[in-house]
């Protein structure tokens, strides 16, 4: 089976993106329905702002797993919200309700300590590859071989950049020995032919709002569900 994950929020500008805990969890209930195998999510605050703030994170972690017991959900530790790696570090050792897993990227500063002490906590590290200096650094690290497993999510808007840099990357961490699962996406319009790459190569992949709002036959999506129903029909009939 090909692990299909929805990332269902992040700073996408979008009518249907969830952003508080009763609508997260309603969509992760949605998205299981339509096929997903997990759920990736970001907390926000009252204001509408994306937060690692515990309390928010909390109740986020919460309400999904009051609604879908027993999904996995993987939370953003993104330095975009909190980017000085001190103040990061601080915000996420104060949470008191952990999830399944984090995404981890690999560029950011900070991000081996960050992921060590919350390994420590049982929590499972996605380690997110952005370019291939993002694999070098993986391949490199003290924790290459402790996560749970790689994104490879190049940013490139163009479908033929996004291959040709999702291609340079997986070969960068698969030439190092490195094993781990692998979950591809790209953005917009290229997460569709990363993701066809991805499932021709026997990888799992990400899609859902945060990534990507159309289509891949250009329509634009109206909801997560919408999206992985539209990932299934695509590559699994």
């Amino acid at each position: 089976m090909v692990f299909l994950q929805a990332a269902l929020n992040g700073d996408r500008q979008h009518s249907a993106v969830p952003k508080t805990p009763g609508q997260i969890a309603k969509d992760v209930k949605a998205v299981i329905d339509a096929g997903a195998h997990g759920v990736h999510v970001h907390a926000f605050d009252e204001n509408g702002k994306e937060t690692l703030d515990a309390v928010a994170c909390s109740r986020v972690l919460k309400a999904i797993r009051h609604m879908c017991p027993g999904v996995s959900v993987s939370l953003t530790t993104s330095a975009t919200i909190v980017p000085d790696p001190d103040k990061r570090l601080a915000v996420i050792q104060s949470w008191t309700e952990f999830p399944d897993l984090v995404t981890a990227n690999e560029g950011e500063e900070g991000i081996i300590e960050l992921s060590q002490w919350l390994m420590s906590k049982g929590v499972g590290i996605e380690a997110g590859l952005l370019s291939a200096d993002d694999a070098r650094k993986f391949i490199s690290s003290p924790i290459r071989n402790k996560c749970r497993r790689v994104l490879i999510e190049p940013l490139d808007i163009d479908p033929i950049e996004a291959l040709r840099h999702a291609a340079e990357m997986e070969e960068i961490v698969v030439s190092a020995g490195i094993s781990l699962e692998q979950v591809h996406h790209g953005y917009d319009i290229a997460c569709w032919a990363v993701n066809r790459r991805a499932i021709e190569r026997g990888h799992g992949i990400r899609t859902g709002l945060e990534d990507v709002a159309i289509l891949p036959n250009g329509i634009a999506a109206k909801s997560n569900a919408q999206l992985v129903r539209a990932a299934l029909s695509t590559f699994f009939c």
